[in-house]
């Protein structure tokens, strides 16, 4: 006979989640709707005077070349940041799987970089490349390469993209290894018996099983590029030189706290959310299927 259990209704459960959803509540959905209701508005930059305009803001940014360049730009510097950041820590990844001495040293001169602040990274990658003082600067000189990236745009925007790669090469590591230690040791010996070598090992069993953690960086590092990069931007180049390297995320500063476009930066904010939020859906839903578990 099929007893069923019935348990009193408690409280407990809707106090465990509370301070998540009060934080959830607090950080995201209200400053959300408040960005969403802001982009909706004209407003003085003294905050004075209120005109609802409905979409303009949008129409606007939608007509605007500067805007559409600025968009394209930042695809091209997440696409690099996401690839290369990916391509080394699983390069880095690889090697430290098979480290036998220094293997803890090793893997703690990798991982440091994940603590630095994207401020504190921007600055440091700054003053290297410093075309007056910095040693990579002075390097290149040596070789005969002109190297100022405060008036050189293709070179500003190989620096932040360094610098950000750089910063994400931790984070991608950790992952990418605890990936590849949890694979079965049998396995890639049996393939090895078999007459496989590391190169051919590492492609037809090793990346496949590790391909939902590549799937899962994928998406981390997107996001990171839209969103987390201000910082280094800001610190290496601040959007120059003549907004060679101004991207989604640093022309919304640039627009609402300089330019005191309070509605315009407030729609830029939602267009970028609703950018990412849809990048990820699509990712999720129909690239996950293509994905090897």
């Amino acid at each position: 006979m099929l007893k069923r259990t019935h348990f009193k209704p408690s409280m407990l459960p809707y106090l465990l989640v509370a301070p998540q959803i009060i934080i959830t509540v607090v950080f995201f959905m209200w400053p959300a709707s408040q960005a969403v209701y802001q982009s909706l508005l004209l407003e003085d930059p003294f905050g004075l005077k209120t005109e609802f305009i409905w979409f303009e803001n949008y129409v606007d940014l939608f007509t605007d070349g500067i805007y559409f360049s600025t968009f394209l730009r930042t695809i091209v510097f997440s696409s690099f940041v996401a690839f290369l950041s990916l391509f080394i820590a699983l390069i880095l990844a690889a090697m430290a799987d098979h480290v036998v001495r220094g293997t803890t040293t090793y893997r703690t001169l990798l991982i440091w970089p994940y603590a630095v602040a994207p401020v504190v990274a921007g600055t440091i990658w700054m003053f290297i490349f410093d075309p007056t003082l910095g040693i990579a600067s002075y390097m290149l000189q040596h070789v005969g390469y002109e190297w100022n990236h405060r008036l050189n745009g293709d070179q500003a925007m190989a620096l932040i993209v360094l610098a950000a790669t750089w910063k994400q090469i931790s984070y991608n590591f950790l992952f990418f290894l605890a990936g590849m230690q949890s694979i079965p040791k049998s396995l890639i010996e049996a393939a090895a018996i078999d007459g496989a070598g590391p190169t051919r090992r590492f492609w037809t069993i090793i990346f496949p099983l590790i391909s939902p953690i590549t799937f899962f960086l994928m998406v981390m590092n997107i996001v990171y590029a839209f969103f987390e990069t201000f910082g280094i931007v800001h610190a290496v180049t601040k959007g120059g030189p003549a907004k060679a390297t101004e991207i989604l995320v640093y022309k919304m500063f640039n627009d609402g706290f300089i330019g005191l476009d309070l509605g315009g930066s407030s729609a830029q904010s939602v267009i970028l959310m609703i950018i990412v939020i849809t990048l990820t859906i699509v990712q999720f839903r129909y690239i996950e299927r293509k994905v090897e578990y």
